[in-house]
């Protein structure tokens, strides 16, 4: 995977506040709770944030669709309890189900009046159809970040992808690597298709 070299106009958002400290909280180097700017995302306390934070990839993915369309951007636990209180996520003590496609269609499209067509089965040449005003969250292994490796499973993780350039489909990582795999990331429709699990939501335009 490449840094893009054809913007695509989307704000970035990590799924962590601090964009710059992802690969340090990826190697366990830093802990999540050590984060800096971690008062920015509205927890209560640095666990709070700790524990959301490395769940929030489709909450990322949501502000910067809010963000694109000149929408407010809340705080990422702002939006935790909004999803909550929707069943896009349901907490079972320290594991949390989620996010499920259904509860956050009808979420965003209530709350923000945003429409998401929820499709489990996500053809790739739909994927690739995406643009700026009308992304795809697409459900990949979070490996993708390291596009050359071999993922052990296909999804759990979800990245926004804007778009094709060049011949390759160019995309926003929640839990990128800076300067290669966060904002305006290229990769080959093969190697994407190694990690995407087939499903995802469209956001019409």
């Amino acid at each position: 995977m490449t840094a893009g070299t054809t913007a695509s106009g989307v704000p970035y958002f990590s799924q962590w506040e601090s964009a710059e400290l992802v690969p340090r909280f990826l190697d366990g180097s830093m802990r999540a709770a050590q984060d800096p700017r971690w008062p920015a995302s509205g927890a209560t306390s640095p666990a709070e944030y700790e524990f959301w934070s490395g769940r929030a990839c489709g909450l990322a993915c949501l502000k910067m669709i809010l963000a694109t369309r000149s929408l407010p951007v809340p705080p990422m636990m702002t939006l935790v309890g909004h999803a909550v209180r929707w069943g896009a996520y349901v907490r079972h003590g320290d594991r949390v189900a989620g996010m499920i496609y259904q509860p956050f269609a009808d979420w965003v499209g209530s709350d923000y009046g945003l429409t998401a067509k929820v499709m489990p089965d996500l053809p790739a040449e739909l994927v690739e159809t995406a643009s700026p005003q009308a992304p795809v969250i697409a459900s990949v292994h979070s490996s993708i970040r390291w596009p050359d490796r071999t993922p052990p499973e296909r999804g759990g993780h979800l990245v926004l992808v804007t778009g094709m350039a060049g011949g390759m489909i160019r995309l926003h990582n929640p839990s990128g690597i800076p300067g290669a795999s966060q904002q305006d990331a290229l990769i080959t429709p093969r190697d994407f298709g190694r990690f995407f699990a087939g499903r995802g939501l469209v956001m019409a335009g």
